[in-house]
């Protein structure tokens, strides 16, 4: 590629040069196709897992509020469980890690 083929080939050699050009940005085209198929897969893969987040904070408080209101258990004991549950799993940090039953 470059003016060795042309000066050695002429128009020939430049006609390599483009189809070689012509090859890359194919490829690079494709690479790029491939990278946003890549970014739409992740996107809808975040949006499902943010719509299943929504979903589990639903039923978790009004599994909640219906314990809550029929007296089953009161709200120190909600909260003292969740702080013994976070920091079961070895860290107090707002979240759990560990098996759910």
């Amino acid at each position: 590629m470059g003016w060795g083929r042309t000066f050695l080939l002429g128009d020939i050699g430049n006609r390599m040069d483009i189809d070689d050009v012509e090859k890359e940005v194919a490829r690079l085209k494709h690479e790029l196709a491939g990278a946003y198929e890549l970014d739409v897969t992740q996107e809808r893969r975040l949006a499902m897992l943010v719509k299943e987040n929504a979903e589990l904070k639903l039923y978790l408080t009004a599994t909640l509020r219906l314990l809550l209101a029929k007296g089953v258990v009161s709200r120190d004991e909600i909260e003292a469980v969740v702080r013994e549950v976070d920091g079961s799993d070895g860290e107090v940090d707002g979240q759990y890690h560990g098996p759910v039953v």
